[in-house]
């Protein structure tokens, strides 16, 4: 059983974390300047924990908050298009209670999943630096190891597959693409998938029926059920 105590503590240390002072700077600046449409919002500001089911079989690993999306509600993939993605497929596949995700308090629960990401703060232009991504890796491990129930890793991009292959301790890393599934050292299996930001979606790149079929594979990994929630963390305020 996952040490909950441990997660809880772990998610209160990234909130609390400025290690990168970029970034401290620009998530804080987009907190304090905000986007038009969300002036009335207080944004959150601080690093972004991973929230779910602390007794998860699935673990989905993204890049790192959205400037207006996670930075603003305090939840990972929460308020943003990328988001609405991500959450709607979860649904569709039975791991969260809703398609919609647009606050820390809107009602989602997931169900055997748990949302992280491989850099927990905002980065200008969506891009983290090598030490920028070294400083946040160990929260990842810790996840990793705390998470001890998971069984299916799915990696939104090549940046956070490769997170998640230097995590698992994977050499060479898996080659990243779209639909490729490998088997990580330990037993885990990793599922990559295109990010769905809208670089990806606007172009159809990445398609709703292609994502789709991502989670669909997972729950096929895990026996085609999902287990009932676990609970759940990732409130930390």
């Amino acid at each position: 059983m996952t040490d909950l105590a441990a997660l809880e503590a772990l998610q209160a240390e990234v909130v609390a974390c400025r290690r990168c002072p970029r970034l401290v700077a620009w998530r804080e600046t987009v907190a304090r300047e905000k986007r038009a449409a969300f002036r009335d919002w207080e944004y959150w500001g601080k690093p972004v924990p991973g929230f779910g089911d602390p007794e998860a079989r699935l673990l989905v690993v993204g890049l790192a908050p959205a400037a207006h999306g996670g930075n603003r509600t305090g939840r990972i993939f929460t308020g943003d298009r990328s988001g609405d993605w991500l959450f709607r497929a979860l649904w569709k596949a039975g791991f969260a209670n809703q398609p919609v995700s647009r606050s820390r308090d809107d009602g989602l629960r997931l169900r055997d999943a748990y949302v992280t990401a491989a850099v927990r703060c905002a980065p200008p232009q969506n891009r983290p630096t090598s030490e920028e991504r070294a400083n946040c890796l160990p929260y990842l491990v810790r996840e990793w190891e705390l998470l001890d129930r998971v069984r299916v890793v799915v990696a939104l991009g090549s940046f956070a597959a490769a997170a998640v292959a230097d995590v698992a301790g994977a050499r060479p890393r898996p080659r990243f693409a779209h639909g490729a599934e490998y088997l990580l050292p330990g037993g885990r299996t990793l599922l990559c998938s295109f990010h769905p930001s809208q670089q990806n979606t606007f172009t159809g790149r990445l398609t709703e029926e292609m994502f789709d079929a991502v989670f669909a594979r997972a729950r096929e990994l895990l026996g085609g059920r999902v287990s009932p929630c676990g609970g759940e963390v990732g409130t930390v305020s």
